[in-house]
């Protein structure tokens, strides 16, 4: 026998051992069907099988070959697919088995029952929180390897003992924390009640989440990043924390931002004397920014401090430290996600999403924030045109026949982020996408060089959320008690006083129905809205940024038409480049409440590349 054939006979050996070791795991759980199996199978001896809440969706991997009308793979699909061991096509009872013909050789087999147990969301392996997907942690929360207050207990371990400390090669703390929720444990113990007594009713249940400390919570005070809210506490949730809450998430901790959202660097003066302030650190190298402004979520998902986060976005407050970061990052359609309980920072523009180490956590994580709120009435808009769930749209082949486009002047000079943009959109390519280089019409410029609405916009924006929203016990309810504080980020004072002095005709000549800037965003949606239509484009992609810093006017395309975008890691920079070893991210954009079609895109990207890493400064806790 030659090394090759001896070579192919090992192979082949390790293979039985792969299969007869999964057939293994597969037969144990049916063995417990019934019993240590809820819903999905899981949580203790002694628990009562359930049937999964309708309310639960998942990823087609784990649902599209389910053969007992629930929409999910359990141990009653893995008995049925065991008692049919052996059917072929020409058996009678063929049609109501073949989808679980995964190999498609035409007899049900036991590697296809073994494709099968792969599909159940359970597993009584070890669990490793570092990287860990929501996913992983419901398989592992659903076998009774780990628990909601375990997993809970863990990441406020891990903040504890990395975020104000200056790790072993590290320069300066990631600060990327600002509170942490005293009642994190009893909601974690609630959500292993619910489980216990009736299955995993969300793909969130007993998840830990931290938010960018922006959004309104009643267990926790909301700052906005300044010191001279440190007494708001709401009195409401913010509604987007409300729709985690209902879906059984554990917001777990507030993260740092740039003080009111307003840049890049994640720079906040919350509970310091006045005067001093700290910045957010990146958990790659300690000695750059995370971004910002939602740099604290940043930091804070990709050091493994979270299992998902959620940021706000105006002009590349998610994207950015999502690429600085190595994090995928959603910024929502405006209207999609309801801004009310949120500090508001621009509202012609500001929009709430997920920060998350996987495509599909940002999607599950999606899912549970979208709807109308008479709060924030431009939400009525999305009536009609948001899916049962973002994660029906994660197929491996979402690229095969997608048209996505290019604008050549948008990918820039940067040595670095040319030559990971050209692997990327060849990654596109190989994965069965036609890419367009395209010159974009006459406007183009117009859209992207069009500003913020920060400045025009934030004291107006601010007055009414302190009108609804602002704690009683705060003191500083204007702009101007804010300046006589001193209790800021004090360097910005000149930026507050401009802001200050914005007038309501200022305001309405800029956000008012007939604005500049109204007319503006309108027109710039309508542009390029068009060019996807004459294009027949599914999306259209650009690096969000270069390694640590921006390229050119890229952030600004998604606010300045309302249109969504998923930004996802596409690799990092090499010796010879700009920062070496630095993450860069590639950013798919397209039409109004398309998220769905934009996360199939990313997800499958994300399948081909593998491009994110993680954090080595960060790693398991001794």
């Amino acid at each position: 026998m030659t090394r090759r054939d001896g070579t192919a006979q090992r192979s082949n050996n390790e293979r039985d051992k792969t299969v007869k070791k999964t057939m293994l795991r597969a037969v144990a759980i049916v063995s417990v069907a019934g019993t240590a199996i809820v819903g999905l199978g899981m949580a203790s001896s002694s628990a009562t099988a359930a049937a999964l809440p309708a309310a639960v969706s998942l990823p087609p991997y784990y649902s599209q070959l389910d053969v007992t009308g629930d929409a999910m793979v359990t141990a009653e699909d893995l008995e049925i697919a065991g008692d049919s061991l052996g059917l072929t096509t020409a058996s009678p009872d063929w049609s109501s088995v073949s989808i679980l013909d995964t190999d498609a050789d035409g007899e049900l087999t036991i590697l296809d029952l073994a494709d099968l147990s792969q599909r159940i969301i359970y597993d009584d392996g070890p669990f490793e929180l570092v990287e860990a997907t929501v996913i992983d942690m419901q398989s592992a929360m659903n076998a009774g390897v780990a628990s909601s207050q375990s997993i809970t207990q863990e990441y406020l371990d891990r903040i504890e003992a990395y975020d104000r400390a200056v790790v072993p090669g590290g320069s300066r703390p990631l600060n990327s924390i600002i509170t942490v929720n005293p009642k994190a444990l009893d909601a974690a113990a609630e959500a292993d009640e619910i489980r216990a007594s009736q299955g995993m009713t969300s793909m969130l249940l007993g998840v830990p989440i931290a938010l960018k400390d922006n959004y309104g919570t009643v267990d926790m005070v909301t700052t906005g990043g300044c010191a001279c809210w440190n007494e708001n506490q709401t009195t409401t949730d913010a509604s987007m924390v409300s729709g985690l809450r209902s879906d059984g998430a554990v917001i777990m901790a507030k993260a740092s931002l740039d003080e009111f959202a307003y840049g890049f660097v994640s720079e906040f003066s919350s509970f310091q004397e006045p005067g001093s302030t700290s910045l957010v650190a990146s958990p790659y190298d300690t000695t750059k920014t995370a971004g910002g402004s939602s740099g604290g979520t940043g930091a804070a998902v990709a050091a493994n401090f979270a299992a998902l986060g959620f940021g706000t976005d105006t002009g590349g407050s998610i994207r950015v430290p999502s690429s600085y970061n190595q994090l995928v990052g959603v910024r929502p359609t405006v209207g999609l996600a309801s801004r009310d309980g949120i500090i508001p920072l621009a509202l012609s523009q500001d929009t709430g999403g997920p920060m998350a180490r996987s495509v599909i956590d940002a999607a599950i994580a999606l899912d549970a924030v979208v709807g109308v709120d008479e709060a924030d009435p431009v939400t009525a808009r999305q009536q009609g045109l948001v899916p049962d769930s973002y994660t029906s749209f994660l197929d491996p082949d979402a690229l095969q026949g997608a048209r996505i486009a290019f604008i050549p002047s948008m990918v820039g000079t940067n040595s670095g982020t040319v030559r990971l943009f050209s692997e990327a959109t060849a990654a596109l390519t190989a994965q069965g996408a036609t890419i367009v280089p395209v010159t974009p019409p006459a406007g183009f410029a117009a859209v992207l060089n069009e500003g913020s609405g920060s400045t025009n916009e934030f004291r107006h924006d601010l007055d009414e959320y302190i009108a609804t929203h602002l704690g009683p016990e705060v003191e500083a309810r204007t702009l101007t008690d804010i300046l006589a504080t001193n209790s800021f980020v004090t360097s910005r004072r000149s930026i507050y006083e401009a802001r200050n002095a914005v007038t309501d005709a200022t305001y309405e000549a800029w956000a008012g129905d007939t604005g500049s800037h109204t007319v503006q965003i309108a027109a710039g949606k309508t542009l390029v809205t068009q060019m996807m239509e004459d294009l027949d484009l599914d999306a259209i992609v650009y690096p969000s940024t270069n390694a640590y810093g921006t390229q050119g006017t890229n952030m600004r395309l998604s606010p300045n038409t309302g249109m969504p975008s998923v930004t996802v890691p596409m690799g990092r920079t090499i010796e010879g480049e700009s920062l070496p070893g630095s993450g860069v991210n590639l950013e798919f954009l397209g039409r109004d409440f398309d998220e769905g079609t934009l996360l199939g895109l990313a997800y499958a990207f994300e399948k081909t590349t593998g491009a994110r890493t993680s954090p080595s400064l960060y790693g398991p806790l001794p």
